[in-house]
């Protein structure tokens, strides 16, 4: 149920989902991420065995192929910012929203490239590069694009800045939640999640997780991912992968960090 205006109306065509609420204030935690002022966000889906790193480019690429060069559902002309814009290899056929009060969220999952994290670490080291395996570039499998959980998440209140971003500490959380419950591991080498709120909204001065805002954002993220893994991996020949180890790509942070205490002053 919804106690507001549920904004934030989503729209797929050709790969691309654009998520609509004019003068919107986004952060996202993704590519050339940041705080900005724009009237949608994106998530894009690549094809398998990409390898593009002009990341802006093709993503103007994907937007005018799709037919999202201009705004849909908002007041064109309004944009002052570039949109944010994730990526992922996940079909955006198998995107899915959900909305809960002020809320709402889209997600895409599919976890070909775990990231899990043993509260019991063989011990090891850190890695030294970035690598294909780790990143889930060049992915291959029987179901079209593979890896990555991108959650876009909404509110039509109005946060000040530490709310918007504990909002997005609220949908990692959630994420995370989510996917160890479902998959053992809280995520993937590539997630990420933008959060956005209206500025012009009914203000709300906190997010945490008990806040109608927090708790809100918590069920849409935990019922979208939920919905988009079963959409995902619902007809084809993968599943989730059991471990890391059974997975296509993943990582295992296994290195131990030195605990110390603070020094007194």
């Amino acid at each position: 149920m919804t106690d507001e205006s549920p904004g934030y109306e989503g729209r797929r065509r050709d790969g691309v989902l654009r998520v609509d609420r004019p003068g919107t204030e986004w952060l996202s935690s993704g590519p050339a991420g940041g705080r900005v002022r724009a009237d949608c966000a994106y998530n894009v889906s690549v094809p398998d065995g990409w390898t593009r790193t002009d990341l802006e480019t093709y993503v103007d690429e994907r937007l005018e192929r799709a037919g999202f060069a201009e705004p849909i559902g908002g007041q064109p002309g309004t944009v002052s910012e570039r949109p944010p814009s994730l990526l992922t290899g996940v079909d955006i056929a198998d995107a899915r929203g959900a909305r809960c009060g002020s809320v709402t969220a889209y997600a895409t999952a599919g976890i070909s490239n775990p990231a899990a994290l043993p509260m019991a670490p063989t011990g090891g080291s850190l890695p030294s590069s970035v690598s294909d395996a780790a990143t889930g570039e060049g992915i291959s499998s029987d179901c079209p694009g593979s890896g990555t959980v991108n959650v876009i998440v909404g509110t039509t209140r109005a946060l000040g800045d530490g709310a918007l971003a504990n909002l997005l500490a609220v949908a990692a959380e959630a994420k995370a939640a989510t996917l160890l419950s479902i998959t053992g591991v809280p995520g993937t080498t590539t997630d990420a999640v933008v959060a956005g709120h209206d500025p012009a909204g009914r203000p709300a001065a906190f997010t945490g997780s008990a806040t109608p805002v927090g708790a809100a954002t918590r069920a849409c993220v935990r019922e979208a991912i939920r919905a988009s893994l079963e959409a995902h991996y619902e007809g084809c020949d993968a599943t989730v992968p059991a471990s890391v180890e059974d997975a296509e790509y993943g990582v295992s942070t296994d290195v131990r960090a030195d605990v110390f205490l603070p020094d007194r002053c």
